[in-house]
């Protein structure tokens, strides 16, 4: 328990919400009243930062997740690090129109829906597109060697969509936006060969998390209340925490492995509470991309 506040432990010790059974387990939980949230909708933004990042899972850090037991958080990491599969793909040309997201603002901005609204604000009408040759040169800023050579770092997720996001320097975001804008309204097809990064859910990989692990979106709230953190320690149960939404007052996921009867009770029990399923989450969104406003 060291990893929490002194006075904690000691109000969960004082209250002796120490070793029940399965059954106990499952019904004190469903007892909970925590501020429970269902998982916010995806929104439609030109940042490739914005919820859910699934992409971070294909690399995740060692340090990503927490809790008491090195052995828990690493069997949670390996299957999480399944969720979500990688392909890298060349593309011999792509319309420069057809690139609407961007890689690399902070998660402040706004979550403008098209690169042509980006394009509006002032840092981007700051740089100035009169002409074609003005454009070649914002462009070449941009994407190094272009018109002779460049080549276009992008990416795309399924959770996206069909959006491409460029992947190049910060600072020339929105020298690139007004570019694109600029080609969009002059009617430019402007071709160029580009690197994609497309990103995935594997099937197998959540079938995997649903098989072995209870994921659970809990507000944070949650970590400050004795009686769920009294049942969450209880007989020494494994778990493991992981923050992966950025956004400030965003839930964390825990992990309850299914394996063990009490932290398979607390994960049934929490779930009939109102923890909003991360597993039923990550299903739907596929369907969710589907009926996104705007999307045939």
């Amino acid at each position: 328990m060291s990893f929490l506040p002194p006075s904690l432990v000691a109000l969960v010790q004082r209250l002796g919400l120490g070793r029940r059974t399965p059954r106990q387990l499952l019904q004190k939980a469903r007892a909970l009243r925590l501020p429970f949230q269902p998982l916010p909708p995806l929104q439609e933004s030109i940042w490739w930062q914005a919820d859910p990042p699934l992409h971070r899972l294909v690399e995740l850090p060692r340090d990503a997740l927490s809790g008491p037991v090195q052995e828990d958080k690493a069997a949670a990491r390996d299957v999480l690090m399944h969720l979500v599969e990688q392909e890298q793909r060349s593309l011999d040309g792509i319309d420069l129109r057809q690139v609407d997201g961007l890689v690399g603002k902070d998660l402040q901005a706004p979550l403008y829906d098209g690169l042509e609204a980006y394009s509006a604000t002032p840092e981007c009408r700051a740089v100035r597109i009169i002409s074609y040759n003005d454009f070649v040169r914002t462009l070449g800023q941009a994407v190094p060697g272009f018109p002779e050579a460049g080549r276009l770092q992008l990416r795309q997720a399924e959770w996206r969509g069909e959006r491409l996001f460029w992947a190049g320097e910060p600072q020339h975001l929105p020298a690139f936006a007004a570019a694109v804008a600029y080609a969009r309204r002059r009617g430019l097809e402007i071709v160029l060969p580009a690197e994609l990064t497309c990103y995935r859910l594997s099937e197998s990989g959540l079938a995997g998390l649903r098989r072995r692990y209870h994921v659970l979106a809990m507000p944070a709230q949650a970590w400050s209340d004795p009686a769920f953190m009294g049942l969450l320690l209880d007989q020494g149960m494994p778990y493991a925490r992981l923050a992966l939404l950025r956004r400030s007052g965003a839930p964390e996921f825990l992990l309850l492995p299914r394996r063990h009867p009490a932290a398979n009770a607390l994960g049934e029990g929490l779930r009939q509470a109102g923890a909003p399923d991360v597993s039923d989450f990550l299903a739907g969104l596929p369907a969710a991309v589907e009926r996104a406003p705007g999307r045939a």
